[in-house]
């Protein structure tokens, strides 16, 4: 279960709610679902008790019990707690993490559109596949580059990302320091596109001296998870086994890199998890960056699941390793690290920013 589909469970629960009379609001239009702030406070949580306590006229921990009893035993959830003054968290049921693997490498490049299931997999469905809006003219280098990404980013978010945002619309940017023919001779066309969009709008466009081709450039750490990716699976060919989705073990030493020993198996899981989550929420954070007009919002969520990737890479090794036979966890693993793939190439190209297979 995606974010997306736990919010339309939780907007389901609140309109039967108001429909049997247990509470008398106008039905939201849509429920914000994010991952908790914390630890420990199951995989994802809403305040929608909160938002709606002051138009019911009620406290938000009332009507956190209502939707909780309501939401209490559906599909894909496990369990649903109150949390604090109202919050409501949820766990996904065990096959969850599974099922959103599947559900990635099913819908492939259509991964992060909205109401997926009108098309078929892997391809959009026949609204979406009319041209992207065109921009209107921009002066300046980040003007005409952010333009582009965000006519891309509405294409694929469409009315859902578009209700409070006019197309070809982007707030006031901080101009770059040279023209865009002068970047892309400098940096190349790949390192200029990812200066001119990884700041926030309001943020100046830092320029480096030369493009760095190494894991301390976001740029590259992104493009060379991708590349690591697709070589799993062509190296995972040579070894005779392909990818499968399902339960990806344990740890091979109970720790991921940048963490000691002492982190245990414990910091393993919470990377696992993190990385779950990443992929969970694409589509979600191209809804946000199409109504807020910042395809900034995608150039950290791809730089955050590189990050996740490598760490999970560590703890959780796709291919067998010497003597090792191929396991049902490799094909599990294998599959995963696919589910990554496909998100960051998806990203990269509503940036205009090439996934290559080989750095």
């Amino acid at each position: 279960m995606t974010p997306a589909e736990l919010s339309r469970t939780v907007l389901r629960s609140v309109r039967g709610a108001v429909e049997e009379q247990e509470l008398s609001v106008p039905v939201p239009a849509r429920i914000v679902v994010q991952p908790p702030p914390r630890p420990g406070c199951g995989d994802y949580a809403s305040n929608v008790a909160l938002q709606l306590a002051g138009q019911a006229g009620r406290p938000a921990l009332e009507i956190a019990e209502i939707l909780r009893k309501r939401l209490s035993g559906s599909a894909g959830i496990a369990r649903v707690e109150i949390a604090g003054p109202g919050f409501l968290n949820f766990t996904l049921g065990d096959g969850a993490q599974v099922a959103l693997v599947r559900e990635v490498l099913a819908q492939g490049e259509s991964y992060g559109r909205p109401d997926r299931s009108h098309g078929k997999p892997g391809r959009p469905g026949a609204a979406e596949q009319s041209s992207p809006p065109v921009p209107a003219p921009a002066r300046g280098a980040r003007e005409a580059v952010v333009a582009e990404a965000l006519a891309r980013i509405d294409a694929v978010a469409g009315s859902a990302g578009r209700q409070a945002a006019v197309p070809g619309e982007h707030p006031a940017l901080v101009p770059a320091p040279y023209d865009l023919a002068t970047l892309i001779a400098r940096l190349g066309v790949d390192e200029a596109r990812w200066v001119l969009l990884r700041p926030a709008a309001q943020d100046p466009v830092r320029v480096p001296e030369r493009p760095v081709q190494r894991e301390s450039n976001p740029r590259f750490r992104v493009q060379y998870a991708y590349a690591r990716a697709r070589a799993l699976g062509r190296y995972a060919r040579e070894l005779g086994f392909g990818s499968e989705p399902g339960d990806v073990g344990v740890p091979v030493s109970g720790q991921v890199a940048g963490e000691g020993p002492s982190a245990g198996s414990a910091g393993a899981v919470q990377t696992l998890q993190s990385f779950h989550t990443l992929l969970a929420t694409y589509p979600s954070v191209i809804e946000t960056a199409a109504r807020l007009r910042a395809p900034d919002r995608v150039v950290r969520h791809l730089e955050a699941t590189a990050d996740a990737f490598f760490r999970w890479h560590d703890g959780y090794p796709p291919l067998p390793v010497g003597e090792q036979k191929p396991l049902a966890v490799h094909r599990a693993r294998l599959a995963l690290a696919e589910a990554g793939r496909t998100v960051l190439a998806n990203g990269l190209r509503l940036l205009g920013i090439s996934a290559p297979e080989h750095l």
